[in-house]
């Protein structure tokens, strides 16, 4: 349940609202979905089901990690747009510490004594009235300035470590989570497959379409038929990781070709999960899709995602929503690319695409027909 929360508030703050969000606070709250989800994964030894655990601890850590990017670039914005408002303020400033210490460090008698004699003395008390407590609030707002600035090069400061902290922890869950899944014995079987019959299919088929309607040939038997039926929650199917959608079915390229499903733009890294209880068909590297994972969550129905760098799991197996099927490529950045600010807003922090085609009745559909797109990731 813990965890599940953690997910749930960084999904949520990582969202539209949180960039209305006070950076500094958004630092924060980052900071400590990073800490509750070291804290699971300290406890994740016993859990009863370690490989569900460790997934929704890492799934955790993304979202903890990506709420920490967001945080720290928002701050060291906002530090910058401080920064450059005090310097462009320099004269007033001057001014104004030399009114406050002018006025500071004169004695009362000196202030009553005017050129003009009591009269001006007195029209001069009375500006000085009027003038003394907007300088004060002018010398307020600038002293809160400079506390927020040094308040926001702190959290910066910080970030470093909780970064370096929370990589190090999803690095380690990951490999966990490799280690349960290698373990796991306990999963019931539909099928078990034929590698040379796989290994005919693979390299006899040309595309992916004359490969799904081929899967039936990789069981060494008979595939044991399910009454599985996930049609209830057509459209509202959770993707399969956390990510933007970069293009929609049907939607050209820059090379002008147009393919029948969606690519959805990851962080390196990110982990790929079962959206439904489905059954394994096939894993592995496939055409020029690099590795492929399909699944069966009903009788022709099959969800195929391809662009893994990792894939878990036995072609066969049946596998509980939310069950991990693969990592996405490439690596981590480092701590200093994470908060610059150079690529704030153009999405260079998702850089690997995880295609994902729909196939219902050996025919392709789009595949917003089956999964919510409507959400930000």
């Amino acid at each position: 349940m813990r965890i599940r929360a953690a997910i749930l508030a960084a999904l949520l703050w990582v969202g539209p609202a949180a960039a209305q969000s006070d950076p500094a606070e958004a630092a924060r709250h980052a900071a400590q979905l990073l800490e509750q989800a070291a804290e699971a994964l300290n406890g994740a030894e016993g859990a009863r089901d370690r490989v569900r655990a460790l997934t929704e601890i890492i799934r955790a850590y993304e979202a903890g990690l990506a709420a920490t990017r967001d945080g720290m670039r928002k701050a060291a914005i906002r530090e910058a747009q401080l920064t450059a408002e005090l310097r462009a303020r320099e004269k007033e400033v001057s001014r104004l510490l030399g009114a406050l210490q002018t006025i500071e460090t004169t004695s009362p008698p000196l202030l009553m004594l005017h050129p003009s004699g009591p009269l001006g003395a007195a029209r001069a008390g009375m500006m000085l009235a009027d003038v003394t407590p907007a300088l004060n609030a002018r010398a307020q707002d600038l002293a809160k300035d400079l506390e927020d600035v040094r308040t926001l090069r702190q959290l910066q400061q910080a970030a470093a470590d909780s970064l370096a902290e929370g990589l190090a922890g999803v690095q380690k869950a990951r490999t966990e989570l490799s280690k349960a899944i290698a373990d796991r014995t306990d999963l019931p079987r539909r099928f078990t497959e034929d590698p040379i019959r796989t290994a005919i299919l693979v390299s006899s088929t040309e595309t992916l379409e004359a490969f799904a309607s081929g899967l039936s040939e990789i069981a060494a038997g008979e595939i044991a038929a399910t009454n599985a039926d996930v049609s209830a929650l057509k459209g509202q199917i959770e993707l399969p990781a956390q990510g933007v959608v970069l293009r929609r079915a049907g939607e050209a390229d820059a090379a002008g070709i147009r393919r029948e499903g969606m690519i959805l733009g990851t962080r390196p890294r990110a982990i790929v999960t079962s959206p439904t209880a489905a059954t394994i068909r096939y894993r592995g590297p496939l055409l020029d899709l690099g590795n492929v994972v399909i699944l069966e969550p009903q009788p022709d129905l099959l969800f195929v995602f391809s662009g893994l760098q990792e894939v878990y799991g036995e072609p066969g197996q049946v596998i509980p929503a939310g069950s991990p099927v693969g990592l996405m490529p490439g690596a981590s950045p480092e701590i200093g690319a994470i908060l610059s600010t150079s690529g704030e807003g153009t999405g260079t922090d998702r850089s690997e695409t995880l295609y994902i085609e729909v196939r219902e009745g050996g025919r392709p559909v789009n595949p917003e027909k089956w999964f919510r797109t409507d959400k930000d990731g």
